[in-house]
Formats: structure tokens, sequence, C-alpha cells
């Protein structure tokens, strides 16, 4: 039986959209594993992560020495979700995402920090792991944005997440990110189960392609906050895309048919191309992005945005006190 998961990796470089080891043993191998504060959260919140939360501290302790002024349950959170992708990792062919502090999303200089930092953790845990197999997920602030073009740089992935606009997206590419994740659904639907987001962003999966193709940017298309496997198979074609656990059991258990194409079309080979613009020079003008962004949709997708930062530092938040909880540290 050929399932739509085996179709969609006909087209499409799929992702896992999990730190559970066993889901991507079980679908594996795939390409990247992408993360952030809230799949950290929800799979740290298991039982038996107890002891990898211990040592996540203890690994802090003996870290902090290099990293100081940073606080100890901070430092546990980076050092507890790259533990948890280094055991996805035998199960990937591509690059481990972690995501930087929810909390810095308004400030380049500490983003920048926080990327350096991963890497440097990742050495200090694990000095055989390859570093150009890190991809640092950093939120699509003008702030972020531009971090992100330091650490490029640097030779550092990035990847800009929460990205609601074909204006962030623009800048992206300018500024030579690895990846960018475009949000199909607001971040909310993933945490309000009576919410359904009125108007999913899958065309913008396929404008910010088209953007990238038409000029030449090198930076990859990787959707993301996905609740269907129509959605999924809508975005056949893309870059990449990621997926959670609970779609790739339906993508793998649902067989291909005569009614496939029918039923799940991609938006992909429509040729009816969505507007593509010109090419928006961005990275010298912070006014122009900013009032583009805030004017995008009457604002509300920079609101999208403001949410998902909320929903990210809630979930960072929480992280720090499940590693307090399983530590030593002054509580």
């Amino acid at each position: 039986m050929v399932t739509l998961l085996e179709l969609l990796r006909s087209r499409t470089l799929v992702d896992c959209d999990t730190l559970n080891a066993s889901v991507a043993a079980r679908y594996g191998p795939f390409i990247d594993c992408t993360s952030n504060q809230a799949i950290a959260c929800f799979e740290l919140q298991q039982d038996i992560h107890q002891n990898l939360l211990e040592t996540a501290a203890h690994l802090a302790i003996g870290a902090s020495q290099y990293h100081h002024g940073i606080p100890l349950p901070a430092l546990a959170v980076e050092i507890a979700m790259i533990l948890l992708q280094l055991q996805v990792a035998p199960n990937l062919t591509g690059n481990i995402h972690i995501q930087t502090n929810p909390f810095d999303s308004y400030s380049t200089a500490r983003t920048v920090a926080d990327a350096e930092r991963i890497v440097s953790l990742l050495a200090y845990i694990d000095g055989k792991f390859d570093p150009s197999r890190v991809c640092v997920k950093i939120p699509s602030t003008w702030e972020g944005l531009q971090a992100c073009g330091i650490l490029q740089k640097k030779g550092i992935k990035t990847l800009a997440t929460t990205l609601f606009t074909i204006e962030q997206a623009a800048l992206a590419g300018e500024l030579g990110c690895t990846y960018i994740a475009p949000y199909v659904n607001e971040l909310k639907v993933h945490f309000d189960q009576s919410y359904h987001d009125p108007s999913p962003n899958l065309a913008l999966c396929v404008q910010a392609q088209r953007y990238y193709e038409r000029h030449g940017f090198k930076t990859q298309v990787l959707p993301a906050s996905l609740t269907s496997i129509k959605e999924c198979m809508a975005l056949a074609g893309a870059n990449h895309i990621t997926i959670a656990p609970a779609l790739l059991d339906e993508l793998a258990q649902t067989a291909v048919d005569e009614r496939t194409v029918e039923n799940y079309p991609s938006l992909f080979d429509n040729e009816a191309s969505l507007a593509v613009p010109d090419e928006l020079k961005l990275a010298a003008d912070e006014t122009a992005f900013r009032m583009a962004f805030t004017r995008r949709n009457n604002g509300k997708e920079e609101m999208k945005l403001i949410q998902a930062i909320n929903i990210f530092c809630d979930m960072e938040v929480t992280l720090e006190k499940l590693v307090r909880d399983a530590s030593m540290f002054e509580r």
C-alpha cells in the first residue's frame, strides 16, 4: 500500500515536528527535527524524562562557569532541549533545530548570544556531534531577523519562525536565513481546541517559495503549524514540511487511490501564480519593514506573532519550573 506520507515524501522533504524519539524511529528517517519551547514542554512533562531533567540541571551547573549571567534554569532548559534532540538525531539525515529564548525576541544582541550559546552547549554535551547540523530557530521580529543575518555570516544556520507575512519572508531571504517557517495556522489552535484559524496561511508558503525562486534566494520554505492531512498535502511541493505525530499517524494510515489527486490537491500544482512582488529591499530600512508588517491585513498578522511569542514565553516559564523542581537549584 502506498500511503499519503510516502506520496508527500516523493515531493517534499519531510521533517518531524516532535521531540519524541520513538515517533522519529517509527516513521523515520526524517530530514530535520524541528522543535520549540511548546514541543519541549509537552515532551519534558512525561515521566520518562525525569532523569533527563536531572541530567540537564547537573550539566547546567558545570556549564555555568562558561556562560556567566545566564540563570541556571534557563541554561538547563537549553541543555534539556539539546538532550532531547540528540535522542532524535539517529533518525535524521539533516539538522536538529533548537529555538532561542523567546524572552529575547526583541533583542538582536541577546538572540545572537542565545544562538552562539546553544552551539557551544551542544559541543559541551556531545563534542562528536557535527555543529554544522544545528539550526537555530528565531522568532521573525525585526530584531530576530537581524540576528539571523549576523548568525548566518558566522556560519550558524537559522530558521525564521512564527512567520506570517511576505515582508518577513522577503527580509529573511535578504538576510540569508537557511529556512523560514510560515505558520499555516495561528499557534493558538494547538492550545485551544475550540478555536480554528479562520484563514489558514497556506498561500503564503507558495508565494514565499516562488518569491525566492524568482529572485534567486537560497532560503528554503518549511511550513509549520499544520492541523490536518489536507493542509499537509496542499503543501506537497514545498521545499520542506514539518509534521506533528498525530498527522504523521494519519498520513501513514491513509492509502493513495484514484481519488487522491482530487481529494488532496496541492497548491504547488496550480500554475495560476499568486502575486509575487518585486524584490523587496528591507534589511536596511527598519521603518519600512515595521510599517509594512504592521499594515499587512490590518495588523492581524502582527498580532499572530505577538500571540506566538507570548505562548512561547509561557512555555519557557513552565520549562524553567520543571528543571527547578527536578534539581537542587535554589527555589
